[in-house]
């Protein structure tokens, strides 16, 4: 049976809300599992952690000229640093 993409939920009392088990199927999240919530214009989005960082990861990314490593500008940074000590 083909995951639901979209369900009529209720919040309770206590403001809990329980996500089908098609659509957690469907987002890889297990039971227990832990999700990111944002607003989204008036719209509260919940995604996977996962899906969360790496739309983070990209973000950051687009920031960074092509061809550059990060994590080698750091490295040389403390190194020059770490010379002048």
């Amino acid at each position: 049976m083909p995951s639901p993409s979209y369900a009529n939920l209720t919040i309770a009392p206590n403001g809990r809300v329980v996500i089908p088990s098609g659509m957690r199927a469907a987002l890889g999240i297990p039971d227990g599992g832990r999700v990111v919530a944002r607003l989204v214009d008036g719209a509260v989005v919940l995604e996977p952690i996962a899906l969360a960082v790496r739309r983070a990861q990209d973000y950051v990314r687009s920031f960074v000229p092509e061809g550059l490593s990060l994590a080698d500008e750091v490295i040389a940074e403390r190194r020059a640093a770490a010379d002048h000590e």
